[in-house]
């Protein structure tokens, strides 16, 4: 027999082995599904690599809109980022929920986390989400609201509490209460009386406690 003859059927029988090996490991029930419990170290390189160059692979391509990231676009998307974003990642002046602290994955801080993807990636994620994250699709928000959200989490990085603050208090100026409907907070700490009462105050800021 030749050597590369061998050789393959060698790596063919290894990865019968292998793959039986894991087909009994799941179906007798030892791999740990608990949040408490993490993942194997090949199983989170599996996991990541799988994540990113999926991202990559489905973005490539998608390039923002002109003018998808001038000011006039941040303040809206302030409303979509407390809504959708904060509880579950935090934000400028705000910690993210118990709730998030016992998740696993642990949703990443988007100031350090945004910047590792390119717009268009980020556009991807926040319309088709992330299996296996907790990540949902936003795809219902709309491409415009998407995009302007995908310019402020590009902005996280840089933006102060007080940066932030300004652009809520204008979108509360503009009535741009669309993304806020579960409720939202003023600078004093008022709540409008037609939203239910359901926010989190962050350090004299608006409320951000809000479906991820």
């Amino acid at each position: 027999m030749r050597p590369a003859k061998i050789v393959f059927l060698t790596l063919l029988s290894a990865g019968i082995l292998a793959t039986v090996a894991a087909a009994a490991v799941v179906y007798a029930g030892v791999f740990n599904v608990a949040a408490t419990e993490p993942h194997w170290a090949l199983t989170t390189w599996v996991l990541d690599t799988a994540r990113v160059r999926s991202i990559r692979a489905h973005a490539a391509g998608l390039l923002p809109p002109p003018g998808y990231d001038e000011q006039t676009r941040l303040v809206p998307a302030v409303g979509h980022f407390a809504e959708h974003c904060a509880t579950c990642h935090g934000g400028p002046g705000a910690k993210r929920s118990e709730v998030a602290e016992g998740m696993y994955p642990e949703p990443p801080n988007l100031k350090g986390a945004a910047g590792r993807y390119s717009p268009g990636e980020l556009f991807w994620i926040l319309k088709n989400g992330i299996k296996m994250s907790g990540m949902p699709s936003m795809a219902s928000d709309g491409d415009e609201m998407l995009w302007s959200t995908v310019a402020l989490l590009r902005k996280l990085p840089d933006l102060s509490d007080d940066d932030y603050n300004d652009l809520w208090m204008q979108a509360q100026a503009a009535g741009d209460h669309g993304s806020m409907n579960h409720g939202t907070a003023g600078m004093d700490g008022t709540k409008p009386a037609d939203l239910p009462s359901t926010a989190s105050q962050p350090d004299g800021g608006p409320g951000h406690k809000h479906s991820h």
